[in-house]
């Protein structure tokens, strides 16, 4: 069905059978107020038209759109919080998305830590419901991130070292599947389901909610460090000295930037999870690395911690993506990002580096579909600027430069959650040893590939 006037008949179509089940003001069609704002997404490049927009309120209208697409004929594309860069939740020309901003509820279990997630709640949402209660999960450093998406594609963040990735907190999840049913996923009930969306991205179906692990914090030590770009070398090496002998309350990311005083930065992001007085000695080793130019680091609620990265990458603005992964910072791999950074074509744009060590290197290779439990560094590749810039060319160029200077010291493969649609050549690597029961799980759940929110292998590597 690829002309306009099938696409016009299939709408049609999927308007009646949504009315039919679905409140109507869960229904959201162009000629709607609403229909623009729920069809924007955080990369403001993204023009997205889909041809109808259900904004579920539950998990039986979110069952009910599932269906109708299928009858419609019609894509089927799913939004959490719409932070994908590449702009896949946004839907295509033609097509149904279903918006799960309706489903943000959070109920947090104090008694056994524990939390039910709405498949629309952001990490902020869940951060905010758990502070009452002196509870936080594994998070990034984005408040208006969807929680579902980011676990499921993996979920760095400040708590890896200490709580692992934010798919190694979820206990079970409410999944609605391709042919309409919804199911729990748990490690009894659906277990190969659990175990691929806990690192295969929303590739099986509509995750309505999940119950996630909880841990007890009250305040984090944490906060920034700024050094100068010429001190880059010595920093990066002195965080992996730093690192290497540090128990799992510590984790450091780093990230080259822009300084609020417009110039090349070094920033320094650790975070220590123990008693306070144990972390200092630790960040007083930071702080020596080199001369700082700036820095705030102190006990900060985990609501303080999230939301930091919203103010420098702010929705709206126009962004390209790529994803490399380093095992440490040899000589080579400092000396490309450095040269990276330094040839930026946009002020906006950024390189941020996730470490991944302790609790989340602990987890075996094949408990999750998440296959990388090595320790490393995530990087990301963020090309930013403003909308209407005449150098937006330039900009794009300067992110596939700079993957491909990454690749010759990379790790095979990429994080799942900022592959774009036309990286699937990556995805074997990405999944190693995992593919072939990830490949069966997609099978089984979703043979006639209804849902794709990130890449997959067509095949295990190195299969005929």
């Amino acid at each position: 069905m690829t002309d306009l006037n099938s696409w016009s008949e299939a709408t049609a179509r999927l308007n009646r059978i949504l009315s039919g089940d679905i409140d109507a003001e869960h229904i959201l069609s162009p000629g709607d107020s609403r229909f623009q704002e729920a069809a924007r997404v955080w990369n403001g490049a993204v023009d997205a038209a889909p041809a109808m927009i259900v904004r579920s309120g539950s998990a039986i209208e979110v069952q009910y759109a599932v269906r109708a697409a299928r009858e419609a004929g019609v894509p089927l594309s799913v939004k959490g919080g719409g932070h994908d860069w590449a702009g896949r939740s946004a839907g295509v020309p033609g097509g149904l998305v279903i918006d799960l901003a309706g489903m943000r509820q959070v109920d947090v279990q104090p008694a056994t830590r524990t939390a039910t997630v709405g498949g629309g709640a952001t990490a902020g949402d869940v951060i905010g419901a758990g502070a009452p209660h002196g509870l936080v999960t594994a998070t990034g450093t984005s408040a208006t991130v969807g929680m579902a998406g980011f676990a499921m594609g993996g979920g760095y963040g400040p708590g890896a070292a200490k709580y692992g990735l934010a798919l190694d907190n979820v206990i079970s999840a409410q999944v609605v599947l391709a042919d309409g049913r919804l199911v729990t996923a748990d490690a009894t009930t659906e277990p190969d389901l659990l175990w691929a969306i806990k690192g295969g991205g929303g590739n099986f179906g509509v995750v309505t909610s999940l119950e996630m692990r909880m841990h007890t914090l009250e305040t984090a030590l944490s906060g920034f460090l700024i050094f100068g770009p010429h001190q880059a070398a010595q920093v990066w090496h002195g965080i992996e000295d730093i690192v290497a002998d540090a128990p799992e309350d510590l984790l450091v990311d780093s990230a080259f930037i822009t300084s609020p005083e417009g110039d090349p930065a070094i920033l320094v992001s650790p975070t220590w999870l123990g008693e306070h007085a144990a972390g200092e000695p630790y960040l007083d080793r930071l702080r020596s690395l080199g001369t700082v130019f700036a820095s705030q680091i102190g006990p900060v609620p985990w609501s303080a911690m999230i939301g930091f990265v919203d103010t420098i990458a702010p929705p709206g603005r126009h962004y390209r993506l790529r994803t490399r992964t380093v095992a440490g910072f040899s000589d080579d791999v400092v000396a490309t990002l450095l040269a990276a950074g330094n040839g930026r074509t946009s002020p906006f744009s950024t390189l941020p580096l996730h470490s991944f060590r302790g609790a989340a290197a602990r987890v075996p290779a094949d408990a999750t579909a998440f296959a990388l439990r090595v320790p490393h560094y995530m990087v990301e590749i963020i090309g930013s600027w403003e909308p209407g810039d005449p150098r937006a060319d330039e900009h794009r160029r300067w992110v596939e430069h700079t993957a491909d200077a990454l690749a010759e010291h990379a790790l095979p493969g990429g994080y799942v959650n900022l592959l774009g649609p036309d990286e699937t050549d990556r995805a074997a690597d990405t999944f190693g040893a995992n593919t072939a029961r990830l490949l069966a799980a997609k099978a089984t759940y979703d043979p006639q590939n209804i849902f794709n929110a990130v890449p997959l292998p067509q095949r295990p590597k190195g299969a005929s």
